[in-house]
């Protein structure tokens, strides 16, 4: 009877949640719900304010607005289910809706990848060719990097959800999680994993690399100019300007490789929870923190992006960013 009840197919599953700990409850759920107010709040407020105010309609922040997008709807995944089960003695959710929440997750945060490294490459134009900018980073050409972000991410996702859960789940239904996830659900499945532990692999590494990959280049070329600036100031607001991003692609990109791309191990333990907590639910409430709306760059005019259809040299300072650059 054993036998066929360990063969039997898993039908739905059960997180074993953020803690144990009666006591911790009330102070994690009260401190989590209050993280994603402050998320929820900053993010929506970015994406209304950027597309209300005329000054900010540059495509650095018409990307911020989609990262913003994508932030809130990556927290709204994740955060309200493990409220719910903070405070709830029924953790469970069926084969299909933990299917869909890690399509959904591992979907958005491919896309947010991506997004990252088109910042950084606006950021290149921006600074090392400020010339060509208006007529580089089209309206034409933010939308298709936008959109070419959200193909790679949701890609990615599927490949990685069609490989987990097309597994047999036979040894036990509990997920030692606050969500679906690959590292917790191969641990109980009785199939062979060593394919999916390898699409997993590589998939997040070809993304998270790739991606890596772009943003160094980058910045290495920004560094570059920056030198060569003759202006104090000009430096100064050139870093100022890459600040922001600097940061959050570091928090991000730090807990990501440390979660997936480490050796395997049996035990997924209260540091992996940790890790999943700070880009799942914190970097969501972070990044329209970090991202401060009164950071305003200087390096080259704001021409509102329904203007960057036809390139607008006119408008740049020209005497200034040669001297900005030490090419004049």
């Amino acid at each position: 009877m054993d036998n066929i009840i360990n063969r039997t197919q898993v039908t739905q599953f059960v997180f074993s949640g953020l803690t144990d700990n009666v006591t911790l409850i009330p102070f994690l759920f009260l401190v989590f719900l209050l993280v994603y107010i402050v998320s929820v709040i900053g993010n929506t407020g970015m994406i209304v304010i950027v597309h209300k105010s005329a000054k900010l309609n540059t495509p650095m922040y018409f990307f911020l607005s989609f990262l913003s997008l994508v932030d809130l709807f990556y927290s709204t995944i994740i955060t309200p289910r493990m409220l719910s089960d903070l405070i709830s003695l029924r953790r469970i959710i069926s084969f299909n809706e933990c299917a869909i929440q890690f399509f959904s997750f591992a979907g958005l945060a491919g896309t947010e990848i991506f997004i990252l490294a088109n910042m950084a490459y606006d950021r290149y134009i921006a600074i090392c060719h400020p010339l060509l900018y208006v007529s580089v980073m089209t309206r034409s050409r933010c939308f298709c990097l936008v959109l070419l972000a959200f193909f790679i991410g949701f890609l990615q996702s599927s490949l990685q959800t069609n490989c987990v859960f097309r597994l047999r789940f036979c040894r036990s239904n509990l997920i030692d999680h606050f969500y679906c996830d690959v590292p917790p659900l191969l641990k109980l499945s009785c199939s062979d994993t060593l394919y999916c532990d390898l699409v997993t692999v590589y998939s997040v590494a070809t993304c998270t690399i790739g991606s890596l990959s772009a943003i160094l280049v980058s910045y290495m070329l920004i560094s570059f100019a920056i030198i060569r600036m003759k202006s104090a100031e000009g430096k100064q607001k050139a870093f100022s300007t890459c600040s922001a991003h600097l940061i959050c692609t570091s928090l991000f990109y730090v807990t990501v490789f440390f979660t997936y791309l480490r050796p395997p191990s049996n035990v997924f333990d209260s540091q992996d929870k940790a890790a999943c907590i700070f880009y799942t639910v914190l970097t969501p409430m972070l990044n329209p923190l970090v991202y401060s709306l009164r950071n305003q760059e200087h390096l080259y005019p704001h021409t509102p992006l329904q203007n960057l259809r036809e390139p607008m040299p006119e408008i740049i300072p020209i005497p200034k960013i040669l001297d900005m650059t030490g090419t004049g």
